[in-house]
C-alpha cells in the first residue's frame, strides 16, 4: 500500500528533495512526502480508494500536478512527474562540461557572387562551459579555434583564406571567444553575450543558443548537446578583401553567417576512448 512517484527534470535528471502534496477530492490534504536522492518517492500512509491530486514542488522549479487513482488495494503510482525549471528555462545541470570536438562543428557560411554559399568549417578547437548553479546568467564559455584548421574543401581556396587577406594565421594563429554573461530568451533558448579576438581584432558577439537536452554517452559519460547562430560582419574584424564582378556584385559576401553544433561532455576533461 502507498503512493510511489519519480521526481524528473525534462532530461531525466533527479530532483531531490521535491516535495510531494497528496489531497482528496474535497482538496484536504491526505499525504505529503519528500523524495530522495534519487527523486523517489515511496510512502507507506494508507490512502483511502479513489481518486487524488497530487501536487509536486522543489526550490528551482514550477509546480506540477498529476492525477492518481487509489486502488482497492491501497496502492496508488503515479510515475513520473517532470518539472520544468522556474521561468521554464532549462539548462544542463550546473558544473563544468568540456566540448568534444569529435562531435561538434563550428561552421561558417558566406555569400558567394550573390547567387548561391560557400560553407566552411574549423577542424581544430578546444572550449569549455561553465554552468552557474547560484545564477544561470554567471555562466561561462570559452573556446579557442585554431585558424589555420580552416577548411571549406578547395585547397586553393583555403590557402587564400588563411593568408593575410583573411585570416593572416601566421601573425593570428587562432580564434578566441570568451562570453561575459547569458540571459534567457526561451524555454530553452540562451543569448550568450561575449566577445571574439579575430585577426587581432576583438568585438563582441553574441550567441543565439539552443539547449537540446542531455544523455548518456557509450563510455559512461553524460553528454549536452547545443545548436548556435551568430552573425559576423567581416569589415568589423579588419578583413576587407573583396572583388567585384559584373554588374558591381561583390564576389563575397560581406558578412559570416556562423553555425555552431556542439556537443560538451560533463566534467573538466574529454574521457579516454
Amino acid at each position: 500500500m502507498g503512493l510511489t512517484a519519480r521526481i524528473r527534470t525534462r532530461d531525466g535528471w533527479a530532483v531531490q528533495h521535491a516535495v510531494v502534496t497528496v489531497t482528496d477530492m474535497a482538496g484536504a490534504q491526505a499525504l505529503r512526502a519528500e523524495a530522495d536522492a534519487e527523486g523517489s518517492v515511496r510512502d507507506t500512509t494508507e490512502l483511502a480508494p479513489g481518486a487524488y491530486t497530487v501536487i509536486v514542488t522543489a526550490v528551482g522549479y514550477a509546480p506540477a500536478a498529476a492525477s492518481a487513482i487509489v486502488t482497492a488495494s491501497g496502492r496508488a503510482e503515479v510515475g513520473t512527474v517532470t518539472l520544468a525549471r522556474q521561468g521554464g528555462t532549462e539548462l544542463p545541470p550546473p558544473g563544468p562540461w568540456t566540448i568534444d570536438p569529435a562531435h561538434s562543428t563550428v561552421g561558417a557560411v558566406a555569400q558567394h557572387l550573390g547567387i548561391s554559399s560557400v560553407r566552411g568549417r574549423f577542424t581544430e578547437f578546444a572550449g569549455t562551459i561553465e554552468i552557474a548553479a547560484d545564477d544561470i546568467a554567471h555562466s561561462r564559455v570559452q573556446a579557442a579555434i585554431r585558424a589555420a584548421s580552416i577548411d571549406t574543401g578547395n585547397g586553393m581556396r583555403d590557402t587564400h583564406l588563411r593568408s593575410a587577406d583573411f585570416l593572416d594565421v601566421e601573425r593570428h594563429p587562432e580564434l578566441v571567444y570568451r562570453s561575459t554573461r547569458v540571459t534567457a530568451a526561451g524555454s530553452d533558448r540562451w543569448k550568450v553575450h561575449g566577445e571574439l579576438a579575430m585577426h587581432g581584432v576583438v568585438r563582441p558577439v553574441d550567441l543565439d543558443l539552443a539547449y537540446l537536452g542531455t544523455g548518456s554517452d557509450p563510455w559512461g559519460g553524460t553528454r549536452a548537446a547545443f545548436r548556435a547562430t551568430a552573425e559576423l560582419r567581416r569589415e568589423d574584424f579588419a578583413m576587407n578583401y573583396n572583388q567585384i564582378v559584373q554588374a558591381g556584385v561583390a564576389a563575397i559576401g560581406t558578412t559570416l553567417k556562423v553555425e555552431l553544433e556542439i556537443q560538451a561532455v560533463q566534467g573538466s576533461a574529454l574521457p579516454q576512448v
